[in-house]
């Protein structure tokens, strides 16, 4: 395992709840970056995130981590649950709400 995989892993595993996007959630980078963290603010826990532009290897790396082509990515539990689609649907019929619930019980 590289270098990378083994930070990204470390992340993933390291955080309940963490969001690779381009930009932060204060001042998302993209239109789907920007979407993703604003359904995550609206399950009401924290979460952490990584931005993806500060890192060209993170950029690259996490795209074979979770074997997923498109940034924003969203790790629950150490699992990849998906992208900006996947999460804002989640969102929307509140399993996104029931998933970092479940991860972050002390919240």
């Amino acid at each position: 395992m590289s270098d990378v995989q083994e930070s990204i892993r470390e992340q993933v595993e390291g955080n309940p709840v963490i969001l690779y996007m381009k930009g932060s959630p204060q001042f998302p980078q993209c239109g789907f970056s920007m979407r993703a963290a604003q359904a995550l603010a609206g399950c009401g826990v924290e979460f952490s995130y990584v931005n993806v532009l500060e890192d060209e290897g993170i950029r690259q790396g996490i795209k074979e981590y979770g074997n997923w082509p498109t940034i924003p990515q969203l790790y629950v539990g150490g699992e990849l649950l998906g992208g900006c689609d996947i999460i804002m649907e989640m969102y929307e019929s509140g399993e996104l709400q029931e998933a970092v619930k479940t991860a972050t019980p002390d919240a």
